[in-house]
């Protein structure tokens, strides 16, 4: 009969710990899954300076036709606007880097120069491409401003960017895939900028 008893309560004492458990997950998980949209969101729109627009771009998606291109792929891409004004596209890119995939974020402004890219995802080496998202580094700012004009390429190659030190295929990648950018958003720029994300 002690035996039945403390088998009981060992069996109540279970019972009661994953509905503790169930309930706990119930309650948080909603809470859990919009941190990490929000945490996306902000990774994503931080290429967008402050006051820059006032619409919530990720709500809406634009369609995005031809987005593998000849370095990289375009993955999604947003409307800011301001005023019901564009004020930039952002482009969410893929790309081959030396250790797996790289994706980037990139912000073009309605008459085609490059607002800003950040780094979303990488897996290059530390201490070498890894340095790529590094905020200390800061070497995608010397992007900023440049347009498709420019010579999209290493100075070692006669272009106009610095490498990361002892990055190179990283560096490439990642050049190759902002003018992939620039290139996509001068084809499709009307679409992108003045049509309506589900057409």
């Amino acid at each position: 009969m002690k035996r039945i008893a403390q088998a009981a309560v060992l069996l109540a004492t279970a019972a009661l710990a994953l509905s503790t458990t169930l309930i706990w997950r119930s309650w948080t998980t909603p809470t859990i899954g919009e941190a990490e949209k929000q945490l996306q969101s902000r990774q994503r729109l931080a290429v967008l300076p402050e006051a820059s627009y006032d619409n919530h771009p990720l709500d809406t998606p634009l369609p995005t036709p031809d987005a593998q291109l000849a370095h990289s792929r375009i993955v999604s891409a947003y409307r800011a606007t301001l005023a019901g004004t564009p004020a930039a596209v952002v482009l969410i890119t893929q790309v081959q880097g030396y250790a797996g995939p790289i994706v980037l974020t990139i912000a073009i402004t309605p008459d085609g120069r490059l607002l800003g890219s950040q780094v979303v995802e990488q897996q290059e080496s530390p201490g070498l491409g890894g340095r790529l998202a590094d905020p200390q580094v800061h070497w995608l700012t010397q992007f900023a401003n440049r347009s498709l004009g420019d010579h999209w390429a290493l100075k070692r190659d006669q272009g106009d960017f610095d490498q990361l030190a002892g990055a190179t295929v990283t560096s490439r990648a990642v050049i190759e895939a902002l003018q992939d950018a620039l290139r996509y958003f001068d084809e499709h720029r009307h679409a992108l900028l003045e049509g309506f994300p589900h057409e």
